[in-house]
């Protein structure tokens, strides 16, 4: 019974990891619906708030700032909002999702948020989600992202923006020297690699 146990708490992990890296690849997928280099915003006809400020293109190891203000009439409503942010890198690999602290201003209208993407990110995606009076959400953008493409992402084959150097990238740092980015196949067969193996290690188990 112990080794059973032990079995299927292997498996549930094995299962676990399985499904954070399929998340993964699938918001990667996404990417391929928009052109690279091109940010995604948000249409502010269609949205209760409009963007202050935001950092474009965003940059390695730099702070990324975004601050946005809600319309007079949605923040008389009582419509507060949250912003979530994720990073996406070269390899082709998007970390979880993020709710940001966000600063609120002092009038309760514009809030706040920033982060320092790591080496290699291919852009920042971003949205809102806005909490009306009577406790009801709603995102914007629904089921998707708006995105900020960084000074050096891989796309489609090839490497783009103002820090692209040929098979990579060329990113200054904070010394004033420049930072090389990493080949996206290789954090994808290690991705799969890993996978793998956690597999194979659960199925010989099951064996003895």
């Amino acid at each position: 019974m112990k080794h059973r146990s032990q079995l299927m708490t292997m498996s549930g992990k094995v299962l676990s990891f399985g499904l954070m890296m399929l998340l993964m690849i699938a918001s990667s997928v996404n990417a391929a619906n928009v052109t690279g280099g091109e940010d995604v915003n948000p249409d502010e006809t269609e949205v209760p708030f409009s963007i202050e400020e935001r950092t474009t293109p965003s940059q390695d190891s730099e702070s990324w700032a975004l601050s946005v203000s809600l319309d007079e009439d949605a923040h008389e409503n009582g419509t507060t909002l949250t912003i979530t942010t994720q990073i996406c890198l070269n390899n082709g690999v998007c970390d979880p999702p993020v709710n940001q602290e966000a600063v609120l201003s002092d009038d309760g209208r514009m809030y706040s948020a920033s982060l320092t993407p790591p080496a290699d990110h291919t852009y920042v995606n971003w949205r809102v989600e806005a909490t009306y009076s009577n406790d009801t959400t709603e995102n914007f953008p629904q089921g998707d992202w708006y995105k900020t493409w960084s000074t050096c992402y891989y796309d489609d084959g090839a490497y783009g923006g103002i820090h692209a150097d040929g098979d990579g990238c060329n990113v200054p740092t904070s010394s004033g020297t420049e930072s090389e980015g990493f080949l996206p196949v290789a954090g994808l067969v290690a991705v799969v690699g890993t996978l793998g193996l956690a597999v194979v290690a659960s199925r010989r188990n099951g064996q003895s």
